[in-house]
């Protein structure tokens, strides 16, 4: 569970891993910024490790908003200063892989004169940071963000990580953002299976309309219209074993208990998932 779920219960990391742990996932995709507060607050990094041991969570991701993609220099590299140090605390509780999103370049006034950074721009910037993640040993998945106007589409995300020529290029994709961002879920069986290690599951009305949807219209899986048993079996069919990671921002189930969110969302995405896998299987079958 990306931890975003519960973000309006304003729990500590170590309450975060209780109620994620109890709910019944197995893993958790911790904000850095809030790793960033209980350490400063002199949290312990090798008690949080402990406590994930315990508690049978793997760190599947983090959510961080290094700059690496921005057109000035000094900026870009104080992100990649950034990334560094995010990567060094995903590293240490044992995380391999976190988000790499447009931030930055994710709204048209923080663009400049020049507009947006081309895709060929772009994927020399995300080797860098792959680069990076190479002598940290986490690597950064490139990550689709619907209302940007960089990133957005998932052929950009196809071009920019075929365009970095790196061997760790992944991405991240999210089924609300495909669908913000103007996509067909088909098109995601034009990506190689194995290049979306992780994937935030979630689901999305019909109302409000694709222009003014945003984050927190975001709902439970299954409880949306996106067809996502349709598209996970696509997904299984083409070789995909990657994480579903849940990442929602509805402000309705933070005024809910966190374990009773937790544990609806766990089951939820379960459900889901077991429907798309049988769904998959009777297509094998049907094709044998």
């Amino acid at each position: 569970m990306n931890t975003s779920t519960l973000r309006g219960h304003n729990l500590t990391v170590p309450q975060q891993i209780e109620v994620v742990a109890k709910a019944g996932f197995d893993g958790i995709e911790p904000w850095i910024r809030d790793l960033r507060s209980y350490v400063d607050g002199g949290g312990s990094v090798s008690d949080l490790k402990k406590q994930l041991d315990d508690s049978g969570l793997n760190v599947v991701g983090a959510i961080g908003f290094a700059r690496w993609i921005v057109d000035d220099p000094a900026a870009r590299q104080a992100g990649l200063e950034e990334a560094k140090r995010d990567m060094e605390l995903v590293a240490s509780l044992g995380g391999t892989q976190m988000a790499a999103p447009p931030i930055g370049v994710h709204r048209k006034e923080e663009l400049g004169d020049g507009g947006a950074p081309s895709l060929e721009t772009i994927g020399e910037r995300y080797r860098a940071i792959l680069e990076l993640g190479d002598t940290m040993g986490v690597t950064p998945l490139l990550e689709l963000w619907g209302f940007s106007p960089v990133l957005h589409r998932l052929a950009e995300l196809a071009y920019v990580s075929t365009a970095a020529a790196h061997p760790s290029a992944a991405v991240l994709p999210d089924f609300y953002h495909i669908y913000k961002g103007g996509n067909d879920m088909s098109s995601l069986g034009m990506i190689e299976a194995s290049r979306m290690p992780l994937f935030h599951i979630n689901d999305y009305p019909a109302q409000p309309g694709i222009d003014v949807i945003a984050d927190k219209d975001r709902v439970y899986p299954g409880d949306g219209v996106c067809d996502l048993v349709g598209t996970i079996s696509m997904l299984l069919r083409n070789g995909f074993v990657g994480t579903f990671s849940l990442e929602l921002f509805n402000p309705t189930y933070w005024k809910l208990p966190a374990e009773k969110v937790a544990a609806e969302g766990c089951q939820k995405s379960r459900d889901v998932i077991a429907k798309a896998v049988e769904a998959a299987q009777q297509a094998s079958a049907a094709q044998a």
